[in-house]
This record gives C-alpha cells, structure tokens and sequence, in this order.
C-alpha cells in the first residue's frame, strides 16, 4: 500500500505529534508499505528531500512563520502530485492545511483518514484569538472532508468540542510507543552524574517548556513535597530554552527554577533522543504530567515511564488521566491545583508496590507494529467503502 502522511511539523522537531508520526510511518515502513511524509522545511538547514528508516521525507519550503503555524506557499501544488500517486491519505490533526490535502482525496477517490491530536488553545492575545478561529475553521472543514478521524481515547474524544461534532466517523486508537532497551551502564552512569541515589526521590517531567505543560503548578506544589522529602529533585527533559512562542512563560517562571538549582532540586537535562531518555526514565521514582487544558490528549511520556516500571501523576484532564486508570499506575491529581498534585506525588512514593503495573502488558498494547496493523484494517475497511 502506497501510504502519504501529512502533518505541518515533522522530526527532528520534538513533540508528541511528531514523535507518534515518525514511530508510524516507520512501522508502516516495516511492514512493507511505501511511506512518504510530507511536511515543512521549518528549518532552512534540512535537506528539502531524505530517506530514514524506509520513510520518503518531502518538505516544503517556508515563507513565513504565523504564531506556531508556518506559511508554504507550494504546498497545494505538491500535495496534488502526492494524494494523486498515493493509496491512502493520512493528516495529522491540528494542520492548518489539512482541509486542503482532504479536499485532493476526496476530488482523487483516496481515503483519508485524520488522526487527531488534540484542541488548539493558544495564549491570550487578540492576534492568537484570530489564528485559533482559523485553525478551528480548518480542523473543521478538514473532519467534514476526510473519511474517518482516529483519537487516541474514547474519553478526550467524549469532552472534545471538535471530535464530539464527527462520533459516527471516529476509531479509538492507542498511541504507538516504544522505547529502547536501557543499557545498565548508561543508566548507572547517569546516577552518578546526577546523584540519583543520594537526592532521592526523583521526580521526572519531560516535555517541552511551555505554557499550557502546567510546569508551575509542579512548582507549586514542590515545596509541599519537599516537607517530607528534603532530598527530592526534579530531572526535566525535553526543550526549555528558545521554545517557540513560550519565552514569556519562560521568563516569568526561571527565576523560581534558578532557586531550586542552586540547591539542588532541580536539573534540566535538555531535549534528549530516545536512547538517551532510556537511562533516564530508570533513575526516576515518578514522573509526572500536570498540564492545564486540551492540547494535551494523553501524554505519551506516561506510557514511556510506565515501560520502564515508573508510576506517573498526570493532571484529571480527559484523555490524560487514562494511562493511570487503564494500568493502575499512579494517581490522578486535580487540573491546576498544586496541593492536589503534591498530594498524589506523596501518595505514589509512600506506596511504591501499590502502583507497580504489569509492564509486559504495557509493551504490547502500544508496540508501534499493533498499532500499525489496526491503521491497515481502518484503510483497507475505508477503501473497500469507497
């Protein structure tokens, strides 16, 4: 099967899109599909066309950037050419020209499946006010155009004002996780340099730093942790610095981070690759995922954790809460509220046996090539359809 996927943002950007992109398309490449992705040139350094892991990388070139989004002026041009030579047409949702690359699908006769991430909330602002009413309109068009729509639970789609417009044409899919064995030696190497043994426990937050991730209600909530765990740190991974449109966020928060630097209690382990978060994730007594609202659908850092036996503390929002329901894995903190989330931390270190979880079972219910094979039923289902 010959398999176009479509998302503004692909690797190396670092996200929980892009990373459940590339984890896909490689699968499906595995399995002996011919995988193109067709993206943005967002930086001017990569190469305009390249093959990895089996996958046809196509990115269009950039004009300008507006707000998160980018502007390509060719990018209706090619995405002709592709849905044309392509079987299936899958768009990762929110896209700004999905509706666009939708409508090719339709007018060709090749189904289009979007998978849907999460709800756009941009910061407060006039101008962001303006672009989350386009990008709503487009997500929109692009539902009433394609042939089906994947979400990763029922329950995000259940609260989702978008997803819940297009119940008859959606499929709950797992997420495709899978991360790399870890080396005992790189995990031990990493205790030493951050002496996991001795500042112990260890708290863990990975993703990018920006607004609606909720970083200062762990802040918050910290102090309360540190009552009864004067040892404890906080190892964050992932982008901090120069995250685009973030900076203010950043700057109104580093100055509290700074004071927990110095002594100690909080690190940042920059943007780190898979093999390098495998040493990680051992090291760590619970990770935890407190974000604020819908652009967050699931947090597939939680699943990583888990694979690696670490119980996890998200936030109550849908779809997010559903890692730790479905494996038992941790506890649930209300939305935004710092004391609930120190709460539940404390609840999961007091009671490490209680949350331990059966990781095998957690390892194949988001091994990629699972994942894949249910995306070849949706196609092939949709195709004999049409």
């Amino acid at each position: 099967m010959k398999i176009l996927t479509v998302l503004t943002y692909y690797r190396p950007h670092t996200s929980g899109l892009t990373i459940y992109a590339e984890r896909l398309a490689r699968a499906f490449a595995k399995r002996g599909h011919q995988v193109t992705v067709m993206t943005t040139q967002y930086d001017p350094s990569l190469p305009l066309e390249e093959t990895m892991d089996g996958v046809r990388i196509l990115r269009v070139p950039v004009l300008a950037r507006v707000s998160k989004g980018v502007l390509a002026p060719t990018f209706g041009l090619v995405a002709t050419k592709l849905v044309w030579q392509n079987d299936v047409v899958q768009l990762h949702l929110p896209q700004f020209d999905a509706p666009g690359v939708a409508l090719r699908a339709r007018l060709f006769g090749k189904p289009a499946v979007l998978t849907y991430h999460c709800d756009v909330q941009l910061p407060q602002g006039m101008f962001n006010r303006v672009v989350n009413t386009v990008l709503d309109f487009q997500n929109h068009m692009a539902g009433l155009l394609a042939n089906h729509i994947v979400t990763y639970t029922r329950d995000y789609a259940d609260h989702s004002p978008y997803l819940s417009k297009y119940a008859s044409k959606l499929t709950p899919i797992l997420p495709p996780v899978q991360m790399p064995d870890a080396k005992p030696e790189a995990v031990s190497a990493f205790s030493e340099r951050f002496h996991t043994k001795e500042r112990k426990p260890v708290i863990g937050m990975v993703t990018r730093f920006a607004s609606e991730k909720g970083v200062e209600v762990l802040l918050d909530a910290l102090p309360m942790v540190l009552k009864k765990y004067p040892n404890a740190q906080v190892l964050y991974a992932g982008q901090h610095e120069n995250v685009m449109g973030e900076q203010a966020y950043f700057n109104r928060l580093i100055p509290r981070i700074r004071e927990y630097e110095l002594k100690g209690q909080w690190t940042f382990l920059g943007n780190l690759d898979p093999v390098q978060l495998s040493a990680v994730y051992p090291n760590l007594d619970v990770i935890t995922v407190p974000s604020l609202n819908s652009t967050e659908a699931f947090g597939l850092v939680q699943i990583e954790a888990m694979m690696n036996g670490v119980p996890s503390v998200p936030s109550a929002l849908p779809g997010v809460r559903q890692p730790v329901k479905m494996h038992a894995m941790g506890a649930v903190s209300e939305v935004g509220n710092a004391a609930s989330l120190a709460a539940a931390i404390l609840e999961v270190l007091d009671n490490k046996d209680k949350y331990r979880g059966d990781v095998g079972a957690i390892k194949t219910a988001y091994d990629p090539d699972s994942i894949a094979q249910e995306y070849e039923r949706l196609f092939e289902r949709l195709k004999k359809g049409k």
